[in-house]
C-alpha cells in the first residue's frame, strides 16, 4: 500500500527524530523501530541524505553478514525557535532539527495591551540574543484562535482579543527570518505525533481542557487542519440550550460550560470559591477532598466524556490523549468522563485508550518549532512561502558545510 504524502512527511520527521533520540542506526533499525518497510525506509533516507539532514557515518559490527551502514544526525542542519503565545505569557524555545529542546524561557505577556506584538517581538528579541545557534532556520509560533495560512499568519482568537492580528508579517519584519504561525492545539499535536504519546499511532485525537476546549487530529500520521485551519474546534459544539455566553458570541458552547472560567463560576456561584478567589484554589480544595469542589469537576467531566464520544464516533482515532492545564486536575474530572464517554461510545470503539499527558508550555513551542523543523517534508504546501524561505536557508546551510 503506497502511503500517503502527509505520513511520508510524518514518517521522515520520525527518522530525525529517532536518531536524535537513539544515536546512529542502521537503515534495517530505523525500519522496524518506526514500523515501516525496507524499501520504503531505503527511500526516506535518501531523501534526508540528499537535503544534508543525516550523513552516513561507520558501519556497524558485523555478525558473519555484510556490517551495516549507520545513519546519524546532521546536527548542524540548523535549528528553530518555538513560542506559544498565551493571554498572560510567551514560552519560547530553541530546539535541534531533531526536535531536542536546547533552552527555554516563559515570560508575562498581555496579549489585551494595545503594544502586545511589539512586547513580543521585544521578548523573542531578548530570546535571540541568547540563540546558540548560528543556523537559525526560522520562528514556528502557536497560538489560540483561528490562523488563516501558516505562511501569512494573520490570527483571529477570541481568548487573546485579537482580530486579523498580522502576527506573521510583524514578526517576519522585525526579524528577517522565516515565521510560521498555526493554531496551538495543531502544533501540540505535531509535537505529540513525533515526541509524545501518539508517536506510534497513525491516527490520534489530540485534546485540550483549561482555559479553552479544543482538539488536534492526527490523520494518517499527518495534522488535520481543514478548509481554514480550524478543524478540531470541539469547544464550540453546543452543549446547552440558552447556556452561557461563549467567547465566540454564541451560547452554550462546550467551552463555556466546562472551561476554567466557566468552572470558577460555577464554583463562586455555589459558594465554593470567593470573589477573588480562582481555577488554583478550586483544584486545591478538590483536592483536599471538598465535596463540593470534587463535584464541579464531575460534572465537567461528565459533559466533556459525553461530547467527546461523539468525536471519536466519528474520527475513530486510535488514542485519545487529554493536555492542557486542566490535566492538572484530571483525577477530579474523570469521575464523570469515564462513565459517559464509554457509554456514548458505539460498541466498537468503547476500548479506545485515553492517555492523559503531564501539561508543559515547553512541549507546546516545542510544536511550534516543528512548524519550522517540518518544512522541508511538507509535500501539501502547508507552510507556503515562508516555508520555501526555510528550505532555501537549510539548503544554504548544507552548502556551506561541503
Amino acid at each position: 500500500m503506497m502511503q500517503s504524502s502527509g505520513k511520508a512527511d510524518m514518517t521522515r520527521s520520525a527518522v530525525l527524530s529517532f536518531l536524535g533520540g537513539h544515536g546512529p542506526t542502521s537503515r534495517a533499525d530505523l525500519a522496524r523501530n518506526l514500523g515501516v518497510s525496507p524499501a520504503l525506509m531505503t527511500q526516506l533516507t535518501k531523501d534526508l541524505l540528499d537535503q544534508g539532514l543525516i550523513t552516513e557515518m561507520e558501519y556497524s559490527p558485523s555478525r558473519g553478514g555484510r556490517p551495516a551502514r549507520l545513519l546519524g544526525l546532521a546536527v548542524d542542519a540548523g535549528d528553530a525557535i518555538g513560542v506559544k503565545v498565551g493571554m498572560d505569557h510567551i514560552t519560547a524555545v530553541e530546539c535541534r532539527i531533531d526536535g531536542t529542546m536546547l533552552r527555554s524561557a516563559t515570560e508575562p505577556f498581555d496579549a489585551s495591551a494595545p503594544s502586545a506584538v511589539a512586547d513580543l517581538i521585544a521578548i523573542l528579541r531578548t530570546f535571540l540574543d541568547g540563540s546558540v545557534s548560528t543556523r537559525l532556520l526560522g520562528i514556528g509560533v502557536a497560538t489560540p484562535g483561528n490562523v488563516d495560512e501558516q505562511s501569512a499568519g494573520t490570527v483571529d482568537s477570541t481568548q487573546l482579543g485579537w482580530s486579523r492580528m498580522p502576527l506573521g508579517a510583524s514578526l517576519k519584519a522585525a526579524f528577517d527570518l522565516p515565521v510560521l504561525v498555526d493554531n496551538n492545539v495543531n502544533a501540540l499535536a505535531t509535537a505529540e505525533s513525533l515526541y509524545g504519546q501518539a508517536k506510534h499511532h497513525d491516527n490520534a485525537l489530540v485534546v485540550t481542557i483549561g482555559t479553552g476546549i479544543g482538539a488536534g487530529l492526527i490523520a494518517d500520521g499527518a495534522v488535520y487542519r481543514g478548509h481554514a485551519g480550524v478543524a478540531g474546534e470541539i469547544g464550540h459544539i453546543p452543549t446547552v440550550e440558552n447556556g452561557p455566553l461563549c467567547q465566540c458570541g454564541a451560547h452554550g458552547c462546550l467551552e463555556a460550560v466546562i472551561g476554567q472560567q466557566a468552572l470558577v463560576n460555577i464554583a463562586r456561584q455555589r459558594a465554593v470559591l470567593t470573589a477573588n478567589e480562582g481555577i488554583d484554589v478550586l483544584r486545591d480544595r478538590a483536592d483536599s477532598g471538598d465535596a463540593k469542589a470534587e463535584q464541579i469537576f464531575a460534572e465537567a467531566g461528565h459533559l466533556f466524556g459525553r461530547a467527546l464520544a461523539g468525536v471519536v464516533n466519528f474520527f475513530d482515532p486510535e488514542v485519545v490523549i487529554v493536555s492542557g492545564e486542566g490535566a492538572e486536575s484530571w483525577r477530579h474530572w474523570m469521575y464523570g468522563f469515564e462513565p459517559a464517554f464509554r457509554s456514548g461510545l458505539v460498541p466498537a470503539k468503547r476500548g479506545v485508550p485515553i492517555a492523559v499527558e503531564t501539561w508543559q508550555d515547553d512541549r507546546w513551542a516545542q510544536g511550534a518549532a516543528c512548524l519550522v523543523l517540518g518544512t522541508p517534508f511538507d509535500e501539501q504546501g502547508l507552510s507556503g512561502v515562508q516555508g520555501e524561505w526555510v528550505r532555501q536557508r537549510l539548503a544554504d546551510t548544507a552548502k556551506a558545510q561541503l
